[in-house]
């Protein structure tokens, strides 16, 4: 194993490798994968001097540690934490040079849900179908962080980039959900419709990277049964016999039987990644 690597102290609640994920192999049964927060992957990646596409960890919750087997810049954003290296307070939201043999600790977050850690070079594990991602729908990609594993890191890309500002993103006291209606939005009842767009919801604790699941009134159905299995876009919003509307994210099934009542654009779903349980959640009809 080369020098350039990393191993893992503290995995944390659910640590995975992440990228861009990979598009285009839908037909396949293979998800997308990739970021949830890709405007904070992109970041994180930015300030280590490395491009968008470099692989990244994404944290779930309660962050993770690690250990670098050579000295590297590392840059923490997404959900704010506080991160250390060896107990010493390090800045989150910029380039952190960390001490080879030095720890890296990536706490908690403060609020939000999911942070992202770039190391200069990215993280360099085997692509699968031209993307590093781990999938935990499908299983492609390298497995969740455990205690004990160690990663490669690839050759540094550029210098790290300085940044005057960078945004420090608030808790997510509402997720405004902005959809596009159909395709089988003729499903439901002008009531469930309207149930929609006027309920009270708020995001379940049921939710992981296949789904943002919600809480409150179910949408009254039109019709009985279920359809045909039928492809799946990111950003659809299923909705099971329950009633409750689920929001697809990007380890979600290519195809599914549940009618779609709308479309969530994909501008809009990164505060998905990090509303907490609870968090009120209000559906917006584009048009």
């Amino acid at each position: 194993m080369t020098d350039r690597a990393f191993s893992v102290v503290r995995a944390g609640a659910l640590t995975t490798v992440q990228d861009l994920g990979r598009p285009g192999h839908a037909h396949l049964g293979v998800p997308r994968a990739g970021a949830l927060d890709a405007p904070a992957h992109r970041l994180a990646n930015r300030l280590a001097g490395n491009p968008g596409s470099a692989a990244t960890l994404e944290t779930t919750l309660t962050g993770c540690a690690l250990r670098v087997r050579t000295a590297t810049t590392v840059a923490v954003t997404g959900a704010p934490c506080p991160v250390t290296v060896d107990g010493h307070p390090a800045p989150w939201g910029a380039p952190v040079r960390v001490p080879a043999g030095a720890v890296l600790d990536a706490g908690p977050a403060t609020h939000g849900l999911r942070s992202y850690l770039a190391f200069a070079g990215g993280i360099a594990t085997e692509p699968v179908l031209g993307s590093r991602a781990a999938d935990l729908l499908s299983g492609l990609g390298p497995d969740p962080l455990t205690e004990g594993a160690v990663l490669p890191l690839g050759d540094p890309h550029g210098p790290p980039a300085t940044a005057d500002a960078v945004p420090h993103p608030g808790p997510v006291t509402e997720l405004l959900l902005p959809f596009l209606p159909g395709p089988r939005d003729d499903w439901f009842t002008e009531a469930g419709l309207r149930t929609l767009v006027t309920g009270r919801f708020r995001v379940s604790p049921a939710g992981n990277r296949i789904g943002l699941h919600t809480e409150g009134p179910p949408l009254e159905r039109a019709r009985a049964g279920e359809l045909p299995s039928e492809g799946m876009p990111l950003g659809a919003l299923q909705v099971p016999p329950n009633g409750l509307p689920v929001l697809f994210l990007h380890d979600h099934p290519t195809t599914g039987g549940y009618p779609v009542v709308g479309v969530v654009p994909e501008r809009f779903l990164a505060p998905a990644a990090q509303a907490t349980p609870g968090t009120p959640v209000r559906f917006l009809r584009m048009r």
